[in-house]
């Protein structure tokens, strides 16, 4: 089901991590004006310039460069890169206590096991995100629709709130019954979309290639199998379906580990296709192409880090 709108309190929310994914979530939050958002960063930043597809908008921001200044808050909307978690720990201590809700809008899988520990008893929510974000400096993001929905939670009560948080704000969260089948689902977009923008430093246009499609096929074969022993009720066609789903995607769009590349940050593999490969090993299967695939991207995620 989708979330329809309905009233909401004013509530107050703190978006940890400001890259492509936080800034466009911050920027729709502060446009419709009905909460009280801060930015936790390293450096503050007076405004935040929205680009989405109704206009261009500039935004107060405020902004907290120091956890010991946090005050616990209604909503944390936690979107570091996954292996950035720990890092956001500070901030987490400061901001949550067990009344605290904290969207986890981050990839792979195990959002709870991993966030859960740091948040002072808060309840956890992992949160789907399918829309396109794009930093394009400290202050300025684009926000780019990819598909009919922006943002997927499970159909409980948390989601729901979560989903009457962003009423008005121009993200379209979708409700899910079996939001398990759908979080391996986006793992399979990123399966492939993710590695191979990485390593071969273009956008979803070089998906397009019929060479790079055999290439997907074989890694989603592999990750396919992983995700049905991890309990993913995944169609039978998921294979062809999930390289259509890509196809609707403009070839202008990079992705998260594309743009890290680029800058020569670190990369989100392990919760990637660290991930699959992980899981494949603990249900007994096989996966070398995503293993190859793994080791490449170590590299380049340990250059990165030096």
């Amino acid at each position: 089901m989708t979330a329809s709108p309905h009233a909401q309190q004013h509530t107050t929310v703190a978006v940890v991590g400001l890259g492509s994914i936080g800034g466009a979530a911050a920027g729709c939050l502060l446009a419709a004006g009905r909460n009280d958002v801060v930015a936790c960063l390293r450096r503050p930043i007076e405004h935040l310039t929205l680009e989405r597809h109704d206009g261009t908008v500039e935004l107060p921001l405020r902004t907290l460069t120091d956890p010991v200044r946090a005050e616990p808050v209604d909503w944390v909307l936690l979107c570091t890169k996954a292996h950035q978690t720990e890092s956001a720990a500070p901030w987490l201590d400061r901001l949550c206590t067990p009344a605290t809700r904290v969207a986890a809008l981050q990839n792979g899988i195990g959002h709870v096991a991993r966030v859960g520990p740091l948040t002072n008893g808060a309840t956890v929510l992992p949160v789907i995100v399918y829309y396109n974000g794009e930093r394009l400096a400290p202050d300025r993001v684009r926000l780019r629709r990819a598909g009919n929905h922006d943002l997927v939670v499970a159909d409980d009560e948390t989601g729901r709130a979560f989903a009457s948080l962003l009423d008005g704000t121009g993200l379209r969260v979708l409700l899910s019954n079996d939001f398990a089948t759908l979080l391996w689902r986006k793992l399979l977009i990123n399966a492939i979309a993710n590695p191979i923008t990485a390593l071969v430093l273009q956008r979803q246009a070089v998906l397009r290639r019929p060479d790079i499609q055999d290439l997907c096929r074989t890694v989603l074969d592999e990750a396919v199998a992983v995700a049905r022993a991890d309990g993913a009720r995944l169609a039978d066609d998921e294979v062809p379906r999930t390289i259509s789903t890509l196809m609707m995607f403009s070839g202008e769009l990079g992705t998260s580990m594309y743009f890290d590349r680029l800058a020569g940050r670190e990369l989100e593999v392990e919760a990637l296709t660290g991930a699959i490969v992980e899981a494949g090993e603990r249900h007994g299967i096989a996966t070398p192409i995503n293993r190859a695939l793994l080791t490449l991207l170590r590299a380049i995620h340990d250059a990165a880090g030096k």
